[in-house]
């Protein structure tokens, strides 16, 4: 935001924290889990801003985005929400957006500040009631979905649906700028961001490079979690080995790397999206399937959660 800016205030996103199993809670809501990039919007008369979680404008990435936010009633506003694109089954996928597949749609879950008032410290509920009354669902910008009022039905619909998961929302609570218990994350789909920390030589037909070596931070060091070698094409392919040429380093990052015979090392500034199925006694990724690259969380807060050792 400029100097001159209406809105008093930068904000840092309220973070959902991870639960292993779904619940029903009275005073709670319980919405769709999107695959998507978390952004703050913030519209200040004719100009909208667009900022990724961990604070990087790209406003022009989503002019259309922005321009239908431009539109809205209100003259300051300050919104959170999730970039998607959707599949035919309207379910949010991450590499579709990576991919540039389909179109990116906002979907608004909370509403900050609307016309000089701050709604930080409002309850949700109330929160929710100020943004029905600004978002018309459109092409471009729409409602986050709410489930079933019951928190386990809400699980299993979510889970039929073929749903990353579902986001459970204390409507009691106001909105903090950091991880939150007041907003629980129950997962159906295994998904999260490692760090990549080196890759492995092709074979056969393969080109550039053959599997990534993936690791997570616990107590400050980097721990290997497994490698993947699925989920690229060519051009993923072409376009990592290109990002990765500038990090090569002798030494490998992790604290206990794998005993891999031609492996190139990397620093550890990438962060990828990798769906898998489960993790095993080893500590290892079941399964591991490539979706894209993301640059809007920093490698350091890539954290192994914590029934995964």
């Amino acid at each position: 935001m400029t100097a001159k800016s209406h809105i008093p205030f930068r904000v840092k996103p309220m973070l959902a924290t991870l639960v292993a199993k779904p619940f029903d809670k009275p005073g709670w809501v319980y919405e769709e889990k999107y695959d998507g990039l978390r952004f703050l919007a913030y519209k200040d008369g004719e100009r909208v801003q667009l900022f990724s979680r961990n604070d990087i404008d790209r406003t022009s990435r989503f002019p259309h985005i922005a321009a239908a936010i431009v539109t809205l009633k209100p003259v300051t506003l300050v919104l959170d929400g999730e970039i998607v694109a959707f599949d035919r089954k309207h379910v949010s996928r991450f590499q579709s957006l990576q991919q540039g597949k389909g179109q990116p749609v906002y979907a608004v879950f909370d509403c900050l500040f609307v016309d000089g008032k701050d709604l930080r410290l409002k309850p949700l509920a109330e929160r929710r009631r100020a943004l029905q009354e600004i978002i018309e669902p459109g092409k471009f910008l729409t409602l986050s979905k709410r489930l079933a009022h019951d928190g386990l039905q809400a699980y299993q619909l979510a889970k039929q649906r073929g749903f990353e998961g579902l986001v459970a929302k204390d409507l009691s609570s106001p909105y903090v700028e950091a991880r939150s218990s007041s907003w629980l994350k129950v997962k159906v789909h295994q998904e999260d961001e490692f760090v990549i920390a080196g890759f492995t030589q092709p074979a056969g037909a393969r080109q550039h490079f053959g599997a990534l070596l993936l690791g997570a931070y616990k107590n400050g060091k980097l721990l290997y979690a497994g490698k993947v070698g699925t989920g690229f094409d060519h051009k993923s392919l072409s376009e990592l080995s290109n990002k990765f040429r500038p990090l090569v380093r002798k030494q490998s990052a992790l604290a206990d790397p794998p005993r891999e015979r031609d492996v190139t090392h990397l620093a550890p500034k990438l962060v990828a999206q990798i769906s898998f199925q489960e993790w095993t006694s080893e500590h290892r990724l079941r399964q591991p399937v490539f979706l894209g690259l993301r640059d809007d969380k920093a490698p350091e807060e890539v954290t192994l959660p914590e029934n995964s050792t």
